[in-house]
């Protein structure tokens, strides 16, 4: 469990009984919703993955992950590799603007890194602004654009991070 310096919020682990929690919050902040089979089976692949900010015994935001197959965007020969996938990441509206997203996505990193990949990717509208310049701040790069990625027709930049 790591404590932020204003001791405002905690990130840790997800655990089963913050299942509600995390569906409520994918629910309010993200159009894509996904079943509570897909959350607990994200949870059970890659559990160091899966985690959680708390704020006053409340949850205030998640991030899911695993790891994929995938060709290396940084690799000159293009060959299938294990990859960090960052799947979801939302914070409740109130709780933003805190560090919140830096610390999960930062700590999701280190759990996939702790696998030995070499880099993690994800997927986000090209809309979203303040996501994708949070994701420039941690070094992820935009690789590719997909058209109409999302099912609202919404075109995603596939991002990426290479790590040490």
């Amino acid at each position: 469990m790591e404590q932020n310096k204003q001791q405002e919020y905690i990130v840790r682990e997800f655990r089963l009984e913050d299942l509600q929690s995390v569906i409520y919050i994918n629910r309010v902040c993200l159009p894509e919703n996904y079943t509570p089979e897909f959350f607990v089976y994200h949870f059970r692949e890659f559990p160091e993955g899966f985690l959680v900010a708390e704020m006053n015994g409340y949850i205030v935001g998640y991030v899911m992950t695993r790891v994929d197959m995938g060709f290396d965007y940084y690799s000159s020969h293009k060959a299938l590799t294990e990859k960090g996938h960052v799947i979801s990441i939302a914070v409740l509206p109130h709780a933003r603007q805190r560090g919140i997203g830096k610390a999960l996505l930062s700590r999701a990193i280190e759990a996939v890194k702790r696998r030995g990949v070499r880099e993690v990717y994800l997927e986000v509208r090209v809309s979203n602004a303040p996501a994708i310049n949070l994701y420039h701040k941690l070094g992820f790069k935009i690789m590719r654009r997909v058209a109409r990625y999302y099912a609202d027709g919404e075109d995603a930049y596939v991002m990426s991070l290479q790590l040490e």
